[in-house]
């Protein structure tokens, strides 16, 4: 197998697991998690499994909806749910190795909140320069676009309200109140493409020039 293609695959995989770091550390600032886990989250409230695995089942719902919105099943949907079982899987694994963190206090939440940040687009950075699969959050954001022949760019700042809002009503619903969605999620949604912007200008050219040559 050529280096560069291991390469990929392992960047990939390092990715996934850098931003299921990222989404326990926000789980775990408790000002509300990233946009694209806060259905999970607020589901692992409400019923007696694991976050990870209300992620697994999630985004195999992201991946059928893909295939129904397309008409079509292709190989990168079933890779993308390939990789959705080792997010899940590493949410819960990291979530775990996280558990000695408990804070009270507003200020340490908030820097928390701002460190997992950086982390979960630190991984998004990778993961989306391997180049090989995305996210089922990410491929349905690409699904749409493609059927509304609209940029990735402008479609995912209305998926990202549209999941949050779902989480909202599903955690009214059945608890009466919010719940897992807080001005973290918000802030995360807003800050973290910026955040990879950023990185993108510090090493993902270096990267792509590698990968090129």
């Amino acid at each position: 197998m050529d280096k560069k293609l291991i390469f990929r695959y392992v960047m990939l995989i390092v990715g996934v697991s850098i931003m299921s770091l990222g989404i326990s550390l926000s789980i775990k600032a408790t000002l509300g998690t990233a946009p694209i886990s806060s259905v999970p989250y607020v589901l692992c409230i409400i019923f007696p499994l694991s976050v990870g695995v209300f992620t697994i089942l999630f985004n195999a719902l992201l991946v059928l909806f893909q295939m129904l919105l397309l008409k079509k099943v292709t190989v990168s949907q079933i890779a993308q749910m390939l990789i959705c079982i080792l997010f899940g899987y590493m949410i819960d694994f990291t979530l775990g190795f996280l558990s000695f963190i408990n804070l009270t206090d507003y200020i340490s939440q908030w820097i928390l909140c701002i460190v997992s940040c950086f982390v979960l687009a630190f991984g998004l950075t990778i993961e989306v320069k391997s180049n090989l699969t995305m996210l089922p959050g990410d491929g349905a954001v690409l699904a749409i676009a493609e059927v509304l022949n609209r940029d990735f760019g402008k479609v995912k700042p209305f998926f990202d309200i549209s999941i949050i809002t779902m989480a909202a009503v599903i955690s009214f619903i059945f608890l009466g109140h919010l719940e897992g969605v807080r001005e973290g999620t918000i802030f995360a949604g807003i800050v973290v493409g910026f955040i990879i912007q950023f990185y993108d200008r510090i090493f993902g050219k270096k990267i792509d020039e590698y990968l090129e040559d």
